[in-house]
């Protein structure tokens, strides 16, 4: 669920920057070149600073991604694990049903 919410925030924040750069980019088209250096100069600071936040969203998610696989592996090996013992746990129970068994008509054969 956190996987799927960062994809859809990651998503949501390349929307937001495509339509704020075609704002910007029809600002600067109907502006003369000397007015549009400072917007300029702003947008690529907030592009440089956005920018580094995808890029800290998109290593976050990679991380919480490996997270959940090393969570799936674990999981499945514990299940294994758990499937092995429970087989075994039938085949102990079986044994010593037969051992019981084998004893009590070793016990009747036996003379009081």
């Amino acid at each position: 669920e956190l996987w799927v919410s960062l994809e859809e925030y990651q998503d949501a924040l390349e929307l937001i920057m495509s339509k704020y750069r075609k704002q910007m980019l029809q600002l600067l088209e109907g502006r003369k070149r000397e007015d549009a250096e400072p917007v300029l100069k702003v947008h690529l600071a907030n592009s440089g600073e956005i920018e580094s936040q995808i890029d800290r969203i998109c290593e976050m998610r990679e991380v919480m991604r490996k997270a959940v696989q090393m969570d799936d592996e674990q999981f499945f090996k514990v299940q294994e694990k758990l499937a092995q013992l429970e087989l075994e746990n039938k085949e102990l129970r079986e044994l010593l049903l037969n051992s019981k068994e084998y004893f009590e008509m070793g016990r009747e054969d036996l003379p009081d």
